[in-house]
């Protein structure tokens, strides 16, 4: 007991002693120094993160407010892009923008690795289609896993019928990012799903969702779906019957908007009557 004891009060001594070394100087320039580090991985991962910055090699310098920027790009537009970009770092007070604009500029060869842009790109398109599969009431009787690469979703695993097969992949397709969707389900009908799973388990509550659930998921479908502009949309559920208001762009996007509502778990019915196209 007294050794340990001791042990701590020297630790502790040791502590207290190396702090009294920094002097307050050294303490308020480490704290610059992070801050600065943090404040240039800010804009980096904002450049890596812009479809229209992150194939450009654009190198960052922070020092005491100012955000030095250097490289090349194609267009004068990217040149201003990253520098509003950059201003808009809390903390940033100046922009000195020295990347170059070359017309006959083009990015190196991409990398056989996926850049961290392309890595959050696929992660936020599968945890999308996961999150449409999951919120339909359509497809219950899908046990499937979704990949996404380059914007390439694969869908894999079983499904209870032909319909459930199909849904699942027009979900996938019709979400923001996708480019091409590989639908390798496979039609069982005497596999158990997941949902069959947790209902023979007794742990199902029913089909009482919320409106307010109800109503948060129509919206996140929304967002998620290209080919509907979800920002014209108002949303709002009473009993599980959804009134969609708002504006959209064509006949097409109103028909899609109705669909994929009525899609949602809990929804009993769609109106749509207040949803105005040209």
């Amino acid at each position: 007991m007294n050794l340990k004891q001791n042990t701590r009060r020297l630790a502790l001594a040791a502590a207290i002693a190396l702090a009294a070394s920094i002097s307050p100087a050294m303490a308020a320039d480490t704290a610059t120094e992070v801050t600065e580090a943090r404040q240039e991985a800010q804009i980096w991962t904002s450049y890596a993160l812009s479809p229209y910055l992150k194939a450009h090699d654009i190198k960052i310098i922070v020092d005491e407010g100012t955000a030095t920027l250097s490289g090349t790009v194609g267009e004068e537009v990217d040149k201003e892009l990253a520098g509003e970009i950059a201003q808009g770092v809390s903390g940033i007070t100046k922009v000195d923008n020295q990347i170059l604009v070359a017309a006959d500029y083009v990015p190196g060869p991409a990398s056989s690795e996926r850049s961290f842009g392309e890595i959050v790109e696929d992660a936020s398109i599968t945890t999308a289609v996961k999150s449409k599969l999951l919120w339909s009431k359509h497809a219950q009787g899908l046990s499937a896993k979704v990949e996404t690469k380059a914007g390439r979703v694969a869908l894999t695993g079983t499904a209870d019928s032909d319909e459930a097969r199909a849904l699942a992949e027009a979900l996938a397709q019709n979400t923001r990012g996708v480019v091409a969707v590989d639908n390798q389900l496979v039609v069982d009908r005497n596999q158990a799903t997941l949902t069959e799973t947790v209902k023979d388990t007794g742990d199902d509550v029913g089909q009482d969702f919320s409106d307010a659930w109800i109503t948060t998921k129509v919206k996140s479908t929304l967002i998620y779906s290209s080919n509907i502009n979800s920002s014209n949309i108002e949303v709002h559920t009473k009993d599980g019957n959804v009134t969609l208001s708002g504006a959209v762009n064509s006949g097409a996007e109103h028909a899609l908007a109705v669909q994929l509502a009525g899609n949602v778990k809990g929804v009993r019915s769609v109106d749509a009557k207040g949803l105005s196209h040209s």
